[in-house]
C-alpha cells in the first residue's frame, strides 16, 4: 500500500512540473504575451515568470517582457530570462551583460550574453533604454 500512495505521489508531483524557472519554448507555436506573434528566434526570445501563480509567461524580443512585465502589479517580484544571442542558451536577464545594434523580431535591438563586451550595457541600464522605444515587426 505504501509503494502504491508513494507512486501516485511521484506522478502527481511530475506532473505539475517546476513551478519556478523557465519554460521549453515551442518555436513558431507559442506566442508572445505582449505583441502575440509567435516566438521564432530562440536567440532572442524571454521568459517572465510570475504573479499570483507564478506562471511563465514568453515573450520573442527581450523588449516585449520589461514593457509588458512593467506594467504588472507584481513586477518587481517577476524573474526574467533572456536566450544568450550567440548559444540560445537561457540566462538569468538580471545578471545578463547586453549588446546594442542587433537584429531582433521586434527591433528592440539588444541581444543577451553572458559574458560582457566592451560596447555590452547591463540589465539596469537597459530597462530605461527598452521602456523608451517603440517596438516594430521584422
Amino acid at each position: 500500500m505504501k509503494l502504491y500512495l508513494l507512486s501516485i505521489l511521484i506522478i502527481l508531483v511530475s506532473c505539475t512540473g517546476d513551478q519556478t524557472g523557465p519554460v521549453e519554448i515551442t518555436l513558431d507555436r507559442d506566442k508572445c504575451e505582449r505583441c502575440q506573434m509567435v516566438v521564432s528566434d530562440k536567440y532572442y526570445a524571454a521568459q517572465v515568470r510570475g504573479g499570483p501563480k507564478n506562471k511563465a509567461f514568453l515573450f520573442d524580443d527581450i523588449g516585449c517582457a520589461i514593457n509588458w512585465l512593467n506594467k504588472q502589479p507584481w513586477a518587481t517580484s517577476g524573474k526574467v530570462w533572456v536566450a544568450d544571442y550567440k548559444t540560445g542558451n537561457l540566462l538569468d536577464a538580471s545578471t545578463a551583460h547586453y549588446v546594442p545594434k542587433q537584429i531582433t523580431p521586434m527591433d528592440f535591438g539588444f541581444g543577451a550574453t553572458s559574458v560582457p563586451t566592451a560596447d555590452s550595457i547591463d540589465f539596469n541600464a537597459l530597462k530605461p533604454q527598452l521602456l523608451n522605444k517603440s517596438h516594430s515587426h521584422h
